[in-house]
């Protein structure tokens, strides 16, 4: 063990860590229990990248200590090892930030040929100058999660297309629509799957454009906001070598105190991660319900066998694939209402929270891309049962309702009553009542169904 000191006093730090007494103290105060992620650490070591370049071009700190700063930010074997303090540990970011700047420091201390301690470059003067956690912190969270929307977006783009392949796909498959969990009209499989993608294609549009509200960084705020303790440049030049760094587009906040204090813009996004939350239950739900069976269900869909469905009744199978996608969904959902207490739990100039609100929303991001990529899974391999289709749609007396402009509303009740209550093909009450058997099969015909209007014709 090594002796450090800080503000509190003396600490013993393990001799080979690369973090120093705040890191150490954090750890005693806090056990961690989980992990940061890898995408946040990785924005924390290229917010500190460009704040290095920026004080060094600004004179702030030495071009030598500057050049051992941006090195060490590179070296993320060694800042993945003793990144090491829980997510949630603190308030605000602080030992998050703390930790990054001391391995920092001492792995760049190492490179200028001192020892892990000696702090030939400092933890708080040279890595953290003209900077605060407040505004590291959240610019860190915002780049790490516009990498996470970006992979999810190009998720929820692929869902999308395998939705309209089977759009396509099932174009001539009739079947029993339902509302209410009741016999409704006739439909195509495919206008189902259209409707599917019609509505992930919504999300997709959504949270496309939801990237432009996380582009605005408060780096430069310091504090908060006002940008004490930093050259008037900074915050401009270091958001430019961010933004080039990363190749993404960021933009300085108007109001860097307002940016500073004000977290609203991660329950937006979290808003919108819940919504597609939503749109990938209701779905799983449906295909659920669709391929009900094998026998005493609805069985118009037949999912891909992925693994035996029971302990006790053998040759079971069950859609796990969409039970993962739904709870995971699940999860999101839940996890909108922490979001939205960490984001309203703010103080003043500064929100303590951030940790919650980087930490849960996050973990949607990943619980999402797993879940769009399940379900995808599960719509590439399912198939049709046409026959079972067809099936389930003659047996329902619904069908007379293609009928109503021609019979009237009255009529049509009569006849589908008399089917339900004598058990009775309702086709053949329908002929028996004055229509031809061409026109009461054609109910059956998706063909001469788009020809007589009773499904449209998406190419019209």
């Amino acid at each position: 063990m090594r002796k450090e000191f800080d503000s509190l006093g003396e600490i013993e730090v393990p001799e080979d860590a690369y973090y120093g007494a705040f890191t150490a103290r954090t750890i005693l105060n806090f056990p961690p229990k989980r992990v940061v992620h890898s995408v946040l650490l990785n924005a924390l070591a290229d917010v500190k990248w460009a704040c290095a370049s920026t004080n060094e071009e600004l004179g702030v700190i030495s071009p030598k200590i500057a050049e051992a700063i941006k090195k060490s930010c590179d070296d993320m074997e060694v800042l993945s090892k003793w990144f090491v303090v829980d997510p949630l540990s603190g308030g605000a970011g602080t030992s998050l930030n703390m930790n990054i700047n001391e391995i920092i420091a001492n792995k760049a201390t190492e490179i200028l040929g001192g020892k892990i301690g000696d702090y030939l470059v400092n933890p708080l003067d040279h890595v953290n100058r003209s900077q605060s956690t407040n505004d590291v912190y959240p610019t860190a969270i915002k780049v790490g999660a516009i990498k996470l929307l970006r992979t999810l977006v190009d998720e929820v783009a692929n869902l999308q297309q395998s939705l309209q392949l089977k759009e396509k796909a099932f174009d001539d498959v009739i079947k029993l629509g339902r509302t209410e969990m009741q016999d409704a009209v006739p439909m195509t499989l495919g206008q189902e799957f259209g409707a599917y993608a019609e509505a992930i294609a919504r999300d997709r549009w959504r949270l496309y454009k939801v990237e432009e509200r996380i582009r605005f960084v408060n780096l430069g705020g310091t504090a908060i906001g006002t940008g004490i303790d930093a050259p008037q440049k900074f915050s401009f030049m270091a958001i430019r070598k961010l933004s080039e760094r990363v190749k993404i587009g960021l933009v300085r906040a108007e109001n860097l105190i307002e940016s500073t204090q004000n977290t609203d813009v991660f329950a937006e996004v979290h808003g919108l991660l819940k919504t597609l939350a939503t749109n990938i239950t209701k779905i799983s739900n449906d295909l659920r319900f669709l391929s009900s069976g094998p026998a005493g269900g609805i069985g118009e869909i037949t999912l891909k066998t992925v693994q035996a469905g029971s302990s006790i009744m053998a040759g079971k199978i069950n859609p796990v694939l969409l039970e993962y996608a739904s709870q995971l969904s699940m999860k999101v959902i839940a996890n909108d209402v922490a979001i939205n207490m960490a984001v309203f739990s703010g103080n003043l100039e500064l929100n303590a929270f951030l940790p919650l609100i980087q930490y849960t929303l996050y973990d949607s991001f990943d619980d999402l891309i797993m879940a769009v990529k399940a379900l995808r899974n599960c719509v590439d391999d399912l198939k049709a049962n046409s026959q079972k289709c067809k099936e389930n749609l003659e047996r329902s007396a619904m069908m007379a309702t293609c009928f109503v402009p021609m019979l009237g509303y009255e009529k049509v009740a009569e006849i589908v009553k008399k089917s339900l209550d004598t058990n009775r093909d309702v086709k053949e009450l329908l002929i028996e009542s004055g229509l031809s058997k061409d026109m009461v099969e054609s109910a059956l015909d998706p063909k001469k169904m788009i020809a007589l209007g009773y499904i449209p014709d998406k190419n019209r």
